[in-house]
């Protein structure tokens, strides 16, 4: 399990404000991405639209799908593009990964937010941001990293209130200021052989399983039957015998025989929401006990595996189970195993060269008033819209997994 919830007390980090790191760092960034995440070089489209906003004086959301890691160095490119730093809302987690994060981070402006819980001070300095029109904000509406590029997880409205808690204070401007959104769009393309590098990937979880590598099947079946394979065992575990079903009932089936008995322990019995809703409002209930440290040591562990079947949840929901379906693209094969490797440990390597593309949607502006009880939010609809036009997806609903 990755580290991506702490047992310790929350100590925000604060953004830089001024422009000297942003400056420095600028020219860094090619080279973390190319090293680290093997993305060659990144395309910007439209950035016309962010230069437009940022010359009438707006506050400005930038608003990114969220399927890779290396999402927030990318948008660098778009940053040099339209002349003026950026801030980012990271997990706090994020932060706390190693001293080199800890330090450039907040010097190239992303600052922390407490995902276990509520955090007044993050949504202040993020409207503070917003009010003064001192960057462009960047906030991940999905909240998660997918590491599906052709697949839209569903949005949280912390973007949208976020946006008009600015835009209200902005009104009341002299003279009167405005707050827009911008979809930003993130594309990226495998420049080799991305069946071939998937393969050797597929070689060593083989392996692992105690398989004999079978270079002579095709990929996709490959894939499958791992997959099959790993399911099975996670039901046996948690089943005591493998289900019956398709992939997307079984996958359903074992998130909520997952995720059930800890939310009725946890969460009332409530078992509402996307996957990633129900995650959150576990670890929120369990993790403030843990980061006061005065649980003995058997609950202290009984508590840790809770977080960690919460985990487990969140990786299962993560394979759509008909991503692989049809006609499916060489990119989702690598993307799928890329996902495979880092369930199983922790690291994704870099394959060979990556471009991305950068695509700046049309302003949203923002509109003061809260959106009407129990409908949809506009301008949560608006920004899914484009982003799904930009990426080339259906329009449709976002996926959850409900009991």
């Amino acid at each position: 399990m990755q580290r991506v919830v702490l047992d310790e007390p929350y100590v925000p980090v604060l953004p830089h404000r001024g422009r000297f790191w942003p400056t420095v760092l600028a020219p860094i960034v090619p080279y973390i991405l190319r090293k680290s995440y093997g993305v060659a070089r990144v395309t910007c489209v439209h950035a016309e639209r962010l230069q437009a906003s940022l010359a009438a004086g707006h506050g400005v959301v930038l608003a990114p799908n969220h399927c890779r890691d290396e999402d927030p160095l990318v948008l660098g490119a778009l940053s040099k593009a339209a002349g003026t730093p950026l801030h980012i809302i990271a997990s706090w987690h994020v932060f706390k990964q190693n001293r080199v994060n800890a330090f450039l981070l907040p010097r190239a402006g992303a600052f922390s937010i407490y995902r276990e819980g509520s955090d007044r001070g993050a949504i202040n300095t993020a409207v503070d941001i917003l009010e003064k029109a001192e960057r462009p904000l960047v906030i991940f509406p999905e909240g998660h990293i997918s590491r599906t590029n052709d697949r839209l997880g569903a949005l949280m409205e912390g973007v949208t209130l976020i946006a008009r808690t600015a835009a209200k204070k902005r009104m009341k401007l002299t003279p009167p200021g405005k707050v827009v959104a911008h979809p930003v769009a993130i594309r990226y393309v495998f420049q080799g052989d991305a069946e071939a590098a998937a393969a050797r990937v597929l070689d060593e979880i083989e392996t692992r399983l105690t398989w004999p590598p079978r270079r002579g099947v095709p990929a996709r079946t490959r894939i499958g039957q791992v997959g099959e394979a790993l399911l099975t065992l996670k039901e046996l575990e948690y089943f005591g015998h493998p289900q019956a079903g398709d992939i997307g009932l079984r996958l359903e089936k074992l998130i909520n025989a997952v995720l059930g008995p800890r939310e009725d322990e946890w969460a009332g019995g409530k078992h509402d929401g996307s996957v990633n809703a129900r995650v959150k409002r576990l670890r929120t209930a369990i993790l403030p006990d843990l980061v006061k440290g005065e649980l003995d040591e058997p609950e202290r562990a009984r508590r840790w595996q809770h977080l960690a079947d919460a985990y487990l949840a969140q990786q299962l929901f993560h394979y759509p189970p008909d991503y692989l379906a049809g006609d499916v693209p060489p990119h989702r094969l690598l993307e799928t195993v890329e996902r495979l490797e880092e369930d199983l440990t922790d690291k994704v390597r870099v394959h060979g060269e990556i471009a991305a593309t950068i695509t700046v949607g049309e302003a949203i502006e923002v509109a003061a008033e809260r959106a009407a009880r129990g409908g949809d939010d506009p301008l949560l609809t608006e920004i899914e819209r484009q982003l799904r036009a930009m990426l080339g997806l259906p329009a449709g609903e976002a996926e959850t997994v409900t009991a």
